[in-house]
């Protein structure tokens, strides 16, 4: 008895700290959430909560690449930059004090803002536009609000499963394949150029520099292009973990469709009562019915077709057995063709509800049925 009171214990303590953790630290299945997520949840948690499907790696690669190919672009401007700013700070240092003159600092900022300021123009712009590619636009400070429950637990199985998991295995897979990639590119490329490097003592120093520029340019682009590559696998997995994070079980969808599609039960009720009141007036509407057809006995479907207002016939009236035949004797009674065809009939009466026009597939078989009104029509009024 006393063990078991001590397990019971430990199991309400887990389960009142178990609380007040996210539940993303748990798998969908643990949790028993089964199911995929619905419209309403994944837009919920887009617009109100910032949790979105987003690689990190996408963004990353794309400032690379957009940063490597701006300092190619701008390396003769940067040079000149450089170059003019030795120059003034060489001239200078043996004509001023600088313990007391603070100007130099100053003559600094410019030119390190010079030298900054157009690639960081241009990684603002591409991390942007790699958040716009994969999420869209996108405002939202929730995931940066301070969140005690966001803490990682202090529980032995917690830290068990985060090391373990297929995120943290993925995770290290990339970390790996990242060091391989940039390594076999950085001795492709200088293998290549080993003959010219190793005689870099005798060019000037321009070529020199030159040559290792092009070099470290050669592998930032390339790296770049393959670090590209690689994040869309990432994409595509934290696409996986995102929708695995956000579902639900089947209780949880049960109470999203009461509360948004509302009570299934209270639905049936409506478009049973819509039926009784549809049933009713239908009875007035046989009498203005173009043609009943019929099955014969257990099916009848008026149908009505007036040009101008109408793009096709609708149906005005059906119903089975006992109403069917209500049907038929009301057409009788008001000269309303009935014209038997079994399966036009039963498909009419399962698929196209009171007051819709019939579907397109239905066109050539309710033609057929009209012509034959029309002839019935023209027969009888030779007779008369």
């Amino acid at each position: 008895m006393i063990a078991e009171r001590y397990c019971d214990r430990e199991r309400e303590q887990f389960l009142l700290e178990l609380d007040a953790v996210h539940l993303y630290w748990f798998a969908a299945e643990d949790e028993g959430r089964t199911e995929e997520p619905t419209e309403h949840k994944i837009r919920k948690a887009r617009e109100e909560e910032g949790k979105v499907a987003k690689s990190q790696d996408v963004s990353a690669a794309i400032i690379l690449l957009f940063c490597a190919v701006t300092l190619a672009l701008l390396s003769s401007y940067s040079l000149e930059v450089l170059q003019d700013m030795v120059r003034y700070f060489v001239y200078r240092s043996v004509e001023i004090d600088i313990t007391e003159d603070h100007t130099l600092l100053w003559v600094f900022y410019g030119y390190f803002i010079r030298l900054t300021l157009p690639v960081a123009a241009v990684a603002f712009v591409a991390a942007v536009m790699g958040n716009l590619i994969q999420v869209g636009f996108l405002f939202t400070t929730k995931p940066i609000t301070p969140d005690p429950k966001r803490v990682i637990p202090n529980f032995t199985r917690f830290i068990q499963r985060s090391f373990l998991s297929l995120e943290a295995i993925f995770n290290l897979g990339k970390a790996i394949s990242k060091v391989i990639v940039i390594a076999a590119l950085a001795f492709i490329n200088i293998r290549g150029e080993l003959p010219r490097i190793i005689n870099l003592a005798t060019p000037a120093v321009e070529q020199s520099f030159g040559l290792i520029a092009w070099v470290a340019f050669r592998i930032l682009v390339q790296a770049a292009i393959l670090l590209l590559v690689l994040s869309l696998f990432d994409y595509l997995f934290q696409r996986r973990q995102h929708r695995e994070q956000l579902k639900m079980t089947k209780q949880e969808v049960k109470e999203e469709r009461k509360t948004y599609e509302g009570d299934p039960m209270v639905k049936s009720r409506m478009k049973q009562r819509m039926q009784e009141m549809l049933s009713r007036n239908m009875v007035r509407k046989v009498p203005e019915a173009d043609v009943v057809i019929t099955n014969p006995t257990h099916f009848a479907v008026a149908l009505e077709y007036q040009r101008d207002r109408m793009h096709a016939p609708m149906v005005t009236a059906k119903g089975q057995d006992a109403i069917a035949e209500r049907i038929k004797t009301i057409a009788e009674e008001n000269s309303v063709p009935v014209i038997e065809n079994k399966p036009l009939a039963r498909a009419l009466y399962a698929e196209v509800d009171i007051g819709e026009i019939i579907p397109e597939r239905f066109y050539e078989a309710v033609v057929a049925v009209l012509k034959q009104v029309y002839q019935l029509d023209r027969a009888r009024a030779r007779l008369w």
